[in-house]
Parts: C-alpha cells; sequence; structure tokens
C-alpha cells in the first residue's frame, strides 16, 4: 500500500486522530496527512501512506477550496464557534451591497494574520499548544491568495461562502476580519473542506466506508497510487538497467519528446508503471534524483 487515500473527516475528530485510524486499517505505522483540518471542519483530509509518505514535502503548497458557514453578531478568541464570546453580541441585519463591499478586500493577494488558536508555528511549537498555555504570541502576518471568493447563500445574520484560496490561508480569519471591517462582529460556524489540490470530496470516503472496506481486505481499491500522483510532474518510463542506476543516485536522461523543456521535477516510472524516483533538473534532458522511492 504505497499511495493516498482521500478521507472525508468527520467532525470532532483531529486530524491526527484520523492519521491513527487509518493506521490501524490499513495496518502500518506509515501513514500522514497533507495539510491539518481544525476538529470542527470536515471533508477532505487525503493521508499518505507507505513510502508515499516520502512525497509529503511536493503536495504542501496546493490550493484549497472550502465552503463555510459565517455567523455575525459576536467574535469569538478561536475565531470559530468553539471559542469564548470576546465581544458583546449585537443584533445584525446583513446588507447586500455592503457586504459585497467588504467581500471585495478578501479577494486577490493580501497580508491575513492566522488565528492565535490554530496549527501555525512560532519557534516551532503550534500556537495552539501556546495559547493553552496562555501563553500570549504575536501572530506574524502572511501573504495569501483568495483567488475566488463566492457567496452562496444570505440571511439575516450568516453569509455561506465557496473559496479558492492558496495553502496556508485561514477561512477563520476572514470570518473575523469580516466581522471587525463590517464592526458587529463575525466567526466561522461551519466548515468543509471540497478540494485539497487534486483530490475532491467526490473521491473521499467516511470512516465507516473505510471500516468496511478494511475487513473487506478492499482498501487497495481505493488508493491512489504513487505513480499517479503529483500530476503536473511529467512521467518518463525507464529501463531495469536505469532503475537501477537511480538507485545507486546517478543522473537519468529523459526524452525531449516527452518532457517538456525545463521542466523542474519529473517522475521516473519502471517498465510496470511503479514510481522509482523523483528526479530534479540538472541540465537539458538530465535529471538528479533527489527522492528514490
Amino acid at each position: 500500500m504505497d499511495g493516498v487515500i482521500v478521507v472525508n473527516k468527520p467532525g470532532g475528530w483531529t486530524s491526527h486522530d484520523v492519521v491513527n485510524k487509518m493506521r490501524r486499517l490499513a495496518g502500518t505505522r506509515k501513514v500522514g496527512h497533507l495539510g491539518t483540518l481544525d476538529p470542527m471542519a470536515t471533508g477532505v483530509l487525503p493521508l499518505v501512506i507507505g513510502r508515499a509518505t516520502r512525497l509529503a514535502q511536493f503536495f504542501m503548497r496546493g490550493d484549497k477550496t472550502y465552503e463555510g458557514l459565517i455567523r455575525f453578531g459576536y467574535s469569538t478568541s478561536t475565531y470559530d464557534r468553539e471559542g469564548e464570546r470576546t465581544s458583546e453580541p449585537v443584533s445584525v441585519t446583513l446588507d447586500l451591497e455592503q457586504l459585497e463591499r467588504a467581500l471585495g478586500g478578501f479577494r486577490g493577494t493580501f497580508l491575513q494574520t492566522p488565528p492565535a488558536v490554530s496549527a501555525k508555528k512560532i519557534d516551532g511549537v503550534p500556537a495552539y499548544k501556546l495559547a493553552r498555555k496562555n501563553i500570549e504570541v504575536e501572530m506574524k502576518p502572511v501573504e495569501v491568495t483568495v483567488h475566488s471568493l463566492e457567496l452562496l447563500d444570505l440571511t439575516a445574520d450568516s453569509l455561506r461562502v465557496r473559496v479558492h484560496c492558496s495553502a496556508g490561508t485561514y477561512l477563520r480569519s476572514i470570518a473575523h476580519d469580516l466581522g471587525k471591517r463590517l464592526g458587529c462582529g463575525a466567526f466561522l460556524e461551519e466548515l468543509q473542506r471540497v478540494t485539497s489540490g487534486d483530490f475532491t470530496i467526490a473521491q473521499s470516503r467516511t470512516l465507516p466506508e473505510l471500516e468496511e472496506l478494511s475487513q473487506q481486505g478492499r482498501l487497495a481499491e481505493i488508493l491512489v497510487p504513487s505513480s499517479r500522483l503529483l500530476p503536473e510532474f511529467p512521467g518518463e518510463v525507464v529501463d531495469d538497467l536505469t532503475v537501477s542506476q537511480i538507485r545507486q543516485g546517478r543522473d537519468f536522461r529523459v526524452s525531449p519528446f516527452r518532457v517538456q523543456r525545463g521542466a523542474r521535477f519529473v517522475k521516473a516510472l519502471s517498465m510496470a508503471g511503479d514510481l522509482v524516483a523523483i528526479g530534479e533538473v540538472k541540465l537539458p534532458n538530465l535529471y538528479h534524483p533527489i527522492l528514490v522511492m
């Protein structure tokens, strides 16, 4: 089992809880996730399994798509429904025109301050761990990109949105900052991740479904094999002699007709179609194996 299984994470579970569950179902300790989801959040959580865990470094900057429900009227300490109230409740009646103007500031590239209760690391320590110890930290703004922010539904005091954004963007921060901008306070009440890089909610499986497949010995049926991961990297089929040389750390050549000139990374694939290595360009049509499976 080397590849990715896409889980539809339930609410109330941490990403690490899901990893531990998959370790039991797949019978291996070699399981990791590609991007943390808050316990409150649901949706797409890709899990890398077996030797594919070594590929995780290439996935971390992939775009994400979320659907969320923002509730207006007060703010919270965590910027979502699970935090403590940090402002007095006020009555709200949302105006569509005013709301659209405010949302305009959250489209495109801008600086965003992550929530103090988040997985963002401060000197190597996740910020939420410091927050639990009542240690105040200064969260530095980071540059994020929101490719699209679509209004899906609007009530008197809530807003449902769909956001396509760069990795590291917090919808909780958008909710909190939107509430500040409108002067009424706001927090994220619901969050579902519907895409993570190339992985979608349509291909995800719930934990009960995964449990059943495991009991039937059929988990491999839903595994995305390593050779099909990272579709943005061109693939080059290499013969058995070249496979042996790659495993010795030697450079390998690629066809100028099959691999786009200047491609930084390529996937070296065996004659059987298995992923052998990821190569990084050294010279035109010559690649050095930086990761050997």
